[in-house]
């Protein structure tokens, strides 16, 4: 579990607790403890679909974007992964994954992962970079439907073509990554990353515990503040 989501389970369990010798007042602070989680996790929905439009919208990722788009099971966006290292080496970030319905073309409610990885090796500096990852096929999207899985290992990646006359022709990995980044880093790449449920997050921006099966496949909960994020996905 993620250090800030240690946290924010920390702040709900304690306030919980509180509640069975205090009663109805100090559960009232449990509810609030989760209500600031929602707000947190609001935040990255909002910039999902900021991070969503600048792919589209930049000249040398949108037109590669949108060649994929017949093909594309599912989008992961994580509008900020921080790497950093010297010899000894990490990264991390929070994103969300949206489902297109294959009959009705409709993007589900957004899912909550994390991803991250660490290493060893000749590597200095830092970065931090807005990533995209297209789910090409039904294998690709199941690695998703399990707490948690590898790139490289369970599912295959491949980074997307850039620049002008850049073509996904020949492309046969699972997962498509775009990344846009700021600050110079070398040595790492995003194989050997693990994507796993945050299932702390899902409990707090749908207000109860549920498996990404129940979010993106039963949709059988909805927040009516993603849909701004679904409509971005839809121009996609």
């Amino acid at each position: 579990m993620r250090f800030c989501e240690q946290q924010r389970f920390g702040r709900f369990t304690r306030a919980l607790l509180a509640a069975v010798f205090t009663g109805t007042v100090a559960l009232g602070g449990a509810l609030s403890a989760l209500a600031e989680d929602a707000v947190e996790q609001q935040q990255l929905v909002d910039k999902a679909k900021m991070t969503l439009e600048s792919f589209l919208a930049d000249p040398s990722m949108g037109p590669a974007l949108r060649d994929m788009k017949q093909e594309t099971k599912a989008i992961y966006i994580v509008p900020q992964i921080l790497r950093g290292a010297f010899i000894f080496g990490g990264a991390g970030g929070s994103g969300v994954l949206l489902v297109r319905d294959q009959e009705t073309k409709k993007w589900s409610e957004p899912a909550f992962y994390n991803i991250g990885s660490a290493s060893f090796g000749l590597q200095a500096g830092g970065d931090v970079s807005e990533t995209i990852f297209i789910v090409r096929n039904q294998r690709g999207l199941e690695q998703f439907y399990r707490h948690d899985f590898k790139l490289g290992l369970d599912a295959s990646m491949a980074l997307g073509p850039v620049g002008e006359g850049g073509s996904v022709k020949g492309i046969t990995a699972d997962l498509v990554g775009y990344a846009k980044k700021k600050g110079a880093f070398v040595g790492m790449s995003m194989n050997g990353s693990i994507i796993a449920v945050s299932d702390d997050s899902n409990a707090a921006y749908y207000g109860q515990a549920l498996r990404p099966t129940d979010i993106i496949v039963k949709q059988t909960v909805s927040n009516p503040k993603s849909a701004d994020l679904r409509n971005a996905a839809a121009k996609f």
